[in-house]
């Protein structure tokens, strides 16, 4: 089968963005999903899908309760990078965002957030990668007005890239050879949160940066195409 049309015809099917957290023996942490939905409304259920790999799987696994933020489409990029790109096992997550204590004992995110809600794990399916978690709310609050991301305007709009843990990350081509400058090999620079490598050879097509264009030659403002982050948050690619 063709791979490159099914992944066009899978672009087209519609995702939000939101943070899905859990805690565990009075551990909290959380990540960026993009696959949550209602699942019936009496009684009230929705699912979300995680990646196996993830440590909020383990959690939401273990504990049996998990808790959804539906994000505002002006969430910043730095902030998804955060919940998206991070590590639990590595990072405070939630010692950079605001956040209360759920009914569940879960972290409800209430930054860039339009609404949260918790719920109790009542199934689950295995679906390879990752398991699809069913659970029952038991709590729900609309923080304010807005307009939830949706993950089109976080691709299109905010060129964010999806992570290999992700249920929609498709691997990129592979790419010729990197040319040489006179003297040696041009030095590729790599994201400190997200790990995207920026190769002087390719550019930065997404923000007109011409293939050539060394790392110390990007305009001051540009930032991480996948997560954000700005060029002091970069190092040479070892």
């Amino acid at each position: 089968m063709d791979e490159a049309p099914l992944y066009e015809a899978l672009k087209l099917v519609t995702y939000g963005l939101y943070v899905v957290t859990s805690r565990l023996d009075g551990k909290l942490n959380g990540l960026i999903v993009n696959t949550v939905f209602q699942v019936t409304s009496r009684p009230p259920r929705i699912a979300v899908a995680v990646n196996k790999d993830n440590l909020s799987h383990e959690y939401i696994m273990k504990s049996g309760v998990f808790a959804v933020s539906v994000l505002d489409e002006s969430t910043p990029m730095k902030f998804i990078g955060m919940f998206g790109y991070k590590s639990g096992r590595d990072a405070d997550k939630f010692s950079q965002c605001e956040f209360a204590e759920g009914i569940t004992g879960c972290p409800l995110v209430k930054e860039n957030a339009l609404a949260v809600m918790e719920a109790k794990v009542v199934g689950s399916v295995d679906v390879g990668t990752h398991t699809v978690f069913i659970g029952e709310v038991v709590g729900a609050e609309v923080l304010r007005e807005g307009t939830p991301l949706t993950y089109k305007c976080f691709r299109e709009q905010k060129k964010g890239k999806a992570p290999k843990a992700a249920p929609t990350y498709v691997p990129p081509e592979e790419t010729a050879g990197t040319p040489k400058e006179e003297g040696g090999a041009m030095k590729r620079y790599v994201c400190d949160v997200c790990g995207y490598v920026y190769d002087p050879a390719v550019g930065d097509p997404d923000s007109d940066i011409p293939a050539g264009t060394p790392f110390e030659d990007l305009p001051d403002d540009w930032v991480c195409p996948v997560c954000g982050a700005g060029k002091d948050e970069f190092s040479p690619e070892e």
